[in-house]
């Protein structure tokens, strides 16, 4: 408890947020690392997996690849590229590797997304005389959204997590504040860097999850059953069934 208590102090200390070297310039790199790299890795993935997951034909080997591609661990991959001619170009080896991490969930759960539309929604608009297009935007897009913005989220939180790498071959973000505490043996430094850290996790998922509630294109399709009971204002009541008379049976004569 002792080191929590000492990180919080070091959070409301004004002196630590000030400056170039201060927790308020490394939040605002780090949510700039963040979102180039995820604006890079959905300008690559999700093209190539919704064409994919259209037509039907490749995404298989796709996503195979991708998934692989989470066997190779980040760290390994921005050390050799740190280690290559890309090196001297400042934060270009951590937004390579950041992309690289972040492209397998949103290939994987867009892909996915758009092969489990509902078929016969997908052939009752495609015999409705939809064009290829059509098809992929007003269908099979707006069936495909809720797995669409989940891969984002899940590659936006491990970005945000992992971003934090970018301090060990010199760049900015919040990992400068653990890295120093490190050098200078500062335990609540470096629990104050890590509560940022989860912190801004936890905050980018639920922007996230507030947006995926307020764009789902299904959402607004889905009409509210109108109440009924007495406490409700008549203008409000859904209107009763009338019961229909029964036929009197026939008499005999």
């Amino acid at each position: 408890m002792g080191a929590m208590t000492d990180a919080f102090g070091w959070l409301l200390t004004g002196a630590n947020w000030a400056g170039a070297a201060g927790a308020g310039r490394r939040l605002g790199e780090h949510l700039f690392l963040t979102a180039v790299c995820l604006a890079v890795a959905c300008a690559i993935a999700l093209p190539v997996a919704l064409w994919l997951g259209h037509i039907g034909r490749g995404g298989a080997l796709a996503v195979n690849i991708s998934n692989a591609g989470r066997a190779v661990p980040t760290f390994a991959v921005l050390v050799l590229l740190t280690l290559t001619p890309l090196g001297g170009h400042g934060e270009l080896p951590t937004i390579i590797a950041l992309v690289l991490f972040a492209v397998p969930p949103l290939l994987t759960n867009a892909y996915v997304g758009m092969r489990e539309a509902d078929r016969d929604v997908v052939e009752a608009a495609r015999g409705m005389g939809m064009s290829g297009r059509q098809l992929l935007a007003r269908v099979e897009l707006p069936l495909a959204f809720p797995l669409i913005m989940t891969g984002i989220r899940s590659a936006a939180v491990q970005v945000v997590a992992t971003a934090t790498l970018a301090a060990l071959p010199g760049g900015g973000g919040l990992g400068r504040i653990i890295t120093a505490g490190f050098n200078t043996y500062n335990t609540p430094q470096v629990v104050a860097g890590a509560i940022l850290v989860a912190v801004l996790a936890l905050l980018v998922e639920a922007l996230l999850a507030l947006a995926q509630w307020r764009l789902d294109p299904m959402r607004r399709r889905k009409r509210p059953v109108p109440p009924r009971g007495p406490g409700v204002p008549r203008r409000l009541r859904m209107p009763a069934a009338r019961a229909r008379p029964r036929p009197e049976p026939a008499r005999r004569p």
